[in-house]
């Protein structure tokens, strides 16, 4: 297949194009400056139309990182806009083409529930609230204009994705490592992850699925509170886990971001992938670890 990916130097980007290479697909990238790709602006909603035509799928999964610095009113502005600016770009462009993909895969993010403290969480569940959750609802509600286009539309809901090479896990390692890693807040916050290669997988899955359409949940069957992710953690590297950092830390280091990422989440569960046959390879949090950091 020919497939176009957005966001492409990213954690899960990079690792997408390389397995999709590996499996013989043709891979092109969206690229900011010239070099090997696509070219496209979506600041200035600039892309080249021809160059778009005769896809199979389009990826899109590119946004501002949400973890690299404190929120502020600027920053927030750029994790918004970065996702809703490149949505509506490439959507739009897709609508206009002769020959347009038979598959429009976008990322979302199970922000898009809010905090659910308590029950199982699944791709029927209601939007929730707060920051987060505004943004995915803008960013799925951006793909909107393919509705009725027959172009099947895929909508990401992405959980922690679980590698050293990045993201959260990558970021915890030197503390851990050092025996000063612990629990966060009450540690009663659930944490719904994934292993970045059944994220990967999950994500061919759904390219291959014409079943599967709308929101996916992409996140391990077994979600864990922050507690049990420490303890796991810290088992895995043979480390004490002995240092919490007490709610009141959290939100002085980390604002509103805390709130959001830190102290809340909820028990997402990934319905959709499991009653399509998809099968996990690292379906347990101690599994996932173990393969990601004792190899």
């Amino acid at each position: 297949m020919k497939i176009i990916i957005a966001g492409s130097s990213g954690l899960i980007g990079t690792a997408l194009k390389d397995f999709l290479i590996s499996e013989g697909h043709e891979v092109t990238p969206l690229v900011r400056t010239e070099g090997k790709g696509i070219l496209w602006n979506p600041d200035k909603k600039e892309i080249d139309l021809t160059q778009l035509e005769g896809f199979d799928v389009i990826i899109n999964l590119a946004g501002e990182n949400l973890a690299n610095s404190r929120w502020n009113e600027a920053k927030k502005r750029r994790i918004l806009e970065s996702r809703i600016k490149t949505t509506q770009l490439l959507a739009e462009s897709v609508k206009h083409l002769n020959q347009p993909p038979k598959v429009f895969i976008n990322a979302s993010a199970i922000g898009y529930y809010g905090n659910v403290p308590e029950g199982d969480v699944t791709e029927s569940h209601l939007a929730g609230s707060g920051f987060l959750s505004e943004v995915c609802q803008k960013w799925e509600a951006a793909t909107d204009c393919l509705i009725g286009e027959n172009i099947r539309i895929v909508l990401l809901r992405t959980g922690v994705v679980l590698s050293p090479k990045g993201g959260a896990l990558k970021a915890m390692l030197t503390p851990f490592k050092l025996g000063l890693g612990g629990v966060i807040g009450s540690g009663k916050q659930m944490i719904s992850w994934i292993d970045i290669e059944d994220q990967i997988q999950a994500i061919d899955f759904c390219i291959k699925t014409e079943a599967i359409h709308g929101p996916i949940n992409l996140t391990a069957p077994d979600p864990v509170t922050n507690r049990e992710f420490t303890k796991a953690l810290g088992k895995v590297l043979n480390r004490p886990t002995i240092f919490p950092m007490p709610e009141f830390v959290a939100q002085t280091l980390f604002g509103e971001m805390a709130d959001e990422m830190l102290l809340s989440g909820a028990k997402v569960l990934p319905e959709k992938l499991l009653k399509h046959g998809f099968t996990f390879q690292y379906p347990t949090i101690d599994k996932s670890l173990k393969h990601l950091l004792c190899h």
